[in-house]
């Protein structure tokens, strides 16, 4: 299933700065970042359970947020984008290594 994950971290301190970075490693573990805080992550119902655990362990309720959009399995058919910085898709484009 697609899950577009999109977050807004408090970076007035060390701390929310050290965050930040952090959740944004954790959300590229399971994604490919398609804006500065939103990530699409093609994930089985196991995986987003690891993923969302991860996340909520490590943000803070009191200053940061989180969200979840769930767009199903045929979600990349609903996403439509323009302008710069085209997204590559990891289920259809060559992976060179």
């Amino acid at each position: 299933m697609l899950v577009l994950v999109t977050y807004d971290v408090s970076v007035t301190t060390s701390e929310g700065r050290r965050r930040l970075r952090t959740i944004a490693k954790i959300c590229l573990d399971y994604g490919m970042r398609v804006q500065n805080s939103v990530f699409e992550c093609d994930v089985d119902p196991a995986q987003f359970a690891v993923l969302k655990e991860e996340l909520i362990s490590t943000y803070d309720s009191n200053e940061d947020s989180l969200r979840f959009y769930f767009l199903g399995k045929k979600g990349r058919q609903r996403v439509e984008h323009y302008g710069s910085k085209p997204v590559s898709d990891p289920t259809s484009d060559p992976l060179i290594v």
